[in-house]
């Protein structure tokens, strides 16, 4: 205690701070503490979270259209402490701005906007209207569906600015469009621009504060108090309040959520975050050139009023007025924000949307965990969705067509796992071969020799040891042939029973229709299965299915993707890779 003293005298000693600590605990408080006195103390300690916070998740993330979204995974899934850290960022920024409007209720409610506390008044206006463009700048640095929709709808009723509109837009955006110059932007904006006006307008709000002292609800009824201990007491009591509701915000959601990553070619439902959702249900009401009524000029002319009322204010009237307005405008957002809820809740296109996207970021988050590659996580969506769209009129992928949506009536395989061992082990069963999980509903179920082949060669497999132990050399040899990044460990390990499989393929007469190495066209009359499931093996297969390599005559409606020019290569590589898993 003495050395903590002593140190303490010394910093006294060369900072005056003892008289600064003294000054600000012993301040008095007219009337006495109250809880309607905490929210500029909230807001100052929810703005510390928000400064904190946002150092520590600079340091893992990069701002481009490759590794934003990338950045925000890794924080989130891989970073230690990552997946609190940006919870705790997201759900402080959601309370900031309720806590905003709370102060601004009683700022305005006590006439603390009056003489001679006008600039003060005017710096919390423009406090509340940077703290909503940090809230904005910030939504869309994640770059995923959600945050880049939102922030669309936002910058385009700016746009919306007669004269001015678009050229501010632009400058914004970096371009025309939505892009890495946007991205650099918004980033420069939240994490450099906008704090560090925040914290010198901040610095002259508390410095006016001090200056001018509290303003007491009248009548005064208590004796006047020093702000400690009560004050401070009802201060921290609020604050830990905050605290627990944003920690219970965080627990409850899981944290911050992570859309898939920003695809402007998609469909998603575009919406602004909570506190402009009542704008943009506003809008609504304006169609064609009426826009600009609902986007610029009505809440402009809100906003002048909110901005002239110390001025307004002077007289009881129009302090009245004041309050009058502020609740008006509260209640007339609140109806819209009910309005645009209940509607997207009433509307099964939105509905069907959001529900896409929810599978869509699932899908995206799961593939990530096998690695993301150099062009950005979007790419790990595209084979998936060209699945949907080419390839789920016949095939699915785990029973739905590849973005969690059921196909209806399958004709042809599913294709998850393919040429793995356990679809292998599936496929190859003698009563699964012609089930509608694989070839029955095709032509080859009828016209194809190997469901007979497979009765006769390993009927009561699930009772006979030895045709289960064959049946798994067979296995062993067919998948090797795929190189599947996923089962490579095991490949190694069972190189003799490979070659086993290799050798009983031969032996049990699969040559009779199929080759295994060193395949030509006069010699076989099925599938040539020399690197069967190889990336190279199901590229060509997509290409043209009806070559003699493949099926010959004996295709069965599947397109010839590549040769009819109905994909490109790299899309076809897409669909291929994702199907192996890479």
């Amino acid at each position: 205690m003495q050395r903590l003293k002593q140190l303490y005298d010394w910093l006294d000693n060369r900072t005056g701070i003892k008289e600064h600590i003294r000054e600000a605990l012993f301040e008095t408080v007219p009337g006495g503490s109250r809880w309607r006195y905490v929210w500029g103390s909230t807001l100052t300690f929810t703005l510390m979270i928000q400064f904190i916070t946002g150092i520590f998740l600079w340091m893992g993330y990069s701002a481009s259209g490759q590794t934003s979204w990338e950045s925000v995974y890794y924080i989130q899934e891989h970073m230690t402490g990552g997946h609190f850290l940006r919870g705790l960022h997201h759900w402080t920024a959601q309370v900031m701005t309720v806590l905003l409007v709370l102060h601004l209720m009683q700022v305005v409610i006590d006439g603390a906007y009056k003489a001679p506390r006008e600039i003060n008044f005017w710096f919390g206006i423009i406090l509340l209207q940077l703290v909503l463009a940090l809230s904005l700048t910030g939504y869309l640095l994640p770059w995923d569906q959600k945050g880049y929709w939102a922030t669309k709808v936002a910058t385009d009723i700016m746009g919306s600015t007669p004269l001015i509109g678009e050229t501010m837009k632009q400058l914004v955006l970096g371009g025309a469009d939505y892009g890495h110059h946007t991205l650099t932007r918004f980033f420069a904006l939240h994490a450099g621009i906008l704090p560090l006006a925040v914290i010198g307008l901040t610095v002259g709000h508390i410095y006016l504060f001090r200056r001018h002292g509290l303003t007491p609800k009248k009548p005064i009824k208590k004796a006047d108090e020093y702000f400690w201990p009560e004050q401070v007491l009802k201060d921290a009591v609020a604050c830990l309040a905050v605290l627990v509701t944003i920690l219970v915000l965080h627990f409850a959601f899981n944290g911050a959520h992570l859309d898939a990553p920003a695809d402007p070619s998609s469909a998603y439902p575009a919406r602004p975050d909570w506190y402009f959702l009542f704008l943009f249900q506003f809008l609504k009401y304006f169609p064609g050139h009426w826009e600009v009524l609902g986007a610029v000029v009505l809440p402009g002319i809100a906003m002048t009023l909110i901005f002239l009322m110390p001025i307004i204010g002077k007289s009881e009237r129009g302090h009245r007025f004041n309050v009058g307005l502020l609740f008006g405008i509260l209640a007339f957002a609140g109806i819209l924000t009910y309005v645009a809820v209940n509607a997207d809740r009433n509307n099964p296109t939105y509905i069907a949307s959001k529900e896409q996207a929810a599978r869509e970021a699932a899908i995206v988050k799961e593939l990530a965990k096998g690695g993301i590659p150099p062009e950005g996580a979007l790419a790990l969506l595209q084979g998936p969705k060209l699945f949907a769209q080419h390839c789920a009129s016949c095939h699915t992928h785990g029973g739905n067509n590849g973005l969690g949506n059921p196909v209806e009536k399958p004709s042809a395989p599913d294709l998850k796992g393919f040429a793995s061992r356990e679809y292998l082990t599936e496929l190859l069963h003698p009563e699964r071969f012609e089930s509608a999980k694989f070839f029955g509903n095709t032509a080859h179920a009828k016209k194809s020799k190997m469901h007979d082949f497979l009765q006769d060669e390993f009927d009561g497999i699930d009772d006979d040891k030895a045709l289960r132990a064959d049946m798994d050399l067979l296995i062993k040899a067919i998948s090797a042939e795929a190189k599947l990044a996923s089962q490579s460990k095991l490949d190694l390990a069972d190189r003799e029973a490979i070659q086993k499989g290799r050798e009983l393929f031969d032996k049990i007469g699969c040559t009779d229709c199929h080759a295994l190495g060193g395949w030509n066209a006069d010699d076989f009359s099925a599938p040539d299965l020399t690197g069967y499931g190889s990336r190279n093996w199901m590229l060509g297969i997509v290409n043209d299915p009806a070559h003699e390599r493949f099926y010959g005559k004996k295709n069965d409606r599947m397109p010839a993707f590549g040769k009819d020019e109905k994909l490109t290569r790299r899309q076809m590589e897409r669909i291929v890779d994702w199907l192996r898993g890479e």
